[in-house]
């Protein structure tokens, strides 16, 4: 704790602060952002060295090295390739500055500080991971569901025989179905877009 004030005291405190929409187009996230797939920003949070720029399709992570080095790294985690796990929220006590949302993308865990003064905001963000956790769980149980009852279709086939028509002639139809009922039930129940869930929690 001691430390953590002498170096907020320093100005070296890698406490992050939430920008307003207005201001995003001052930040480095802004000129990755794929506007011609419709992309844009809900959420920006700027510490120190980095920036955390939460859009409707990806979360997108400029990191940088030191406060004192300009090079900078882009990390981009798409929601549809990307699992959200373990989303949590640590609010402040009573000598704290600094407010800590937690959770892990894929195979990468974030810790970021955000500044208390910025909670509501915080607290908005926290939700939208939340409820974005929560579908993510529901499509992968659907899609665990779906390849069970791919292979139990595939054992029955297999057993019943080809009646009158050739192996390969069978082989191509169960192909063809599957293949068209994959992509169906992928489109169910893989999600791109998130702007339904940052809309409903954002506050104007």
């Amino acid at each position: 704790m001691i430390k953590k004030f002498a170096s907020d005291a320093l100005g070296l405190s890698d406490i992050g602060k939430m920008f307003e929409p207005y201001d995003y187009d001052k930040t480095e996230s802004d000129d990755y952002l794929l506007y011609e797939k419709g992309e844009h920003i809900y959420f920006l949070i700027k510490t120190r060295t980095d920036e955390y720029c939460f859009t409707n399709l990806a979360l997108i992570h400029v990191d940088g090295d030191s406060a004192v080095s300009k090079k900078r790294t882009l990390k981009r985690y798409d929601y549809k390739f990307n699992t959200l796990r373990q989303v949590s929220f640590e609010t402040t006590g009573t000598l704290d500055l600094d407010i800590e949302l937690k959770f892990t993308i894929g195979e990468t865990a974030f810790n970021i500080e955000v500044h208390k003064k910025f909670s509501e905001k915080a607290k908005d963000l926290y939700k939208c991971l939340v409820t974005m956790e929560r579908i993510m769980r529901e499509n992968e149980k659907h899609r665990n569901y779906m390849f069970d009852s791919l292979e139990y279709a595939t054992r029955s086939l297999a057993s019943s025989g080809h009646g009158q028509t050739s192996p390969a002639e069978s082989f191509k139809s169960i192909a063809e179905f599957t293949n068209h009922w994959l992509q169906e039930s992928n489109r169910n129940y893989s999600k791109e877009d998130y702007s339904d869930v940052f809309e409903l929690f954002i506050r104007n």
